[in-house]
């Protein structure tokens, strides 16, 4: 149990909030037990964040946000080639979400339940990754090293063709023999139609 001598900052909580779901998983994790876990009382907790759901949400975001604060060093490397650079975020975003399925499935299986709870931070988490997507596309298009008139969309459309090593619906086929070949297919085919 957690010193109670600490400040109890958000922080905080949503490091335990994931411990507990880790342990419970979301259907039987309560603020009760994530207040137990800090040593604080459940009320402490709800100063923090106001409801249940907003926690859940809070956490939720948080998890998703490692990945798309990797991927903006990536993105915001605007010395690097625009090609090499998108080569090496979709690279990095495959490779965060096996990382996440593989390293943790307990965790991994938790978040999925979460996501789906929590559409409209799922659905940000999508547009920050699309954003960063345009910038690198935008940049390649203003060079010439891409020939495409709306980067935005040209971004949504690597973004969906890439689903399939990034979207977690497909996480079980991310461990199959010869998926890594699959992914430079797919980027490869997707780089050649930016030219």
């Amino acid at each position: 149990m957690a010193s109670t001598s600490e400040i109890l900052t958000a922080e905080r909580i949503l490091a335990a909030t994931e411990e507990v779901l880790r342990r419970h998983g979301p259907a039987k994790a309560t603020v009760v037990d994530v207040a137990r876990a800090l040593g604080v009382s459940h009320g402490s907790v709800y100063r923090h964040f106001r409801t249940k759901a907003a926690l859940r949400e809070a956490v939720t975001k948080r998890w998703l946000d490692r990945t798309s604060g990797k991927l903006a060093v990536i993105a915001a490397a605007s010395e690097r080639d625009p090609e090499a650079r998108l080569w090496d975020w979709l690279a990095a975003l495959f490779e965060a979400k096996r990382h996440k399925a593989g390293d943790d499935p307990e965790l991994f299986a938790t978040y999925t339940v979460l996501t789906d709870e929590n559409g409209a931070v799922v659905g940000e988490h999508i547009a920050e990754l699309t954003a960063q997507l345009t910038g690198i596309i935008t940049q390649g298009a203003g060079s010439g090293t891409f020939s495409v008139s709306d980067p935005a969309a040209a971004a949504r459309a690597v973004f969906q063709a890439t689903g399939r090593f990034h979207d977690p619906c497909y996480a079980r086929e991310w461990t199959r023999p010869g998926v890594g070949e699959e992914f430079t297919a797919v980027v490869d085919l997707l780089v050649r139609g930016l030219r």
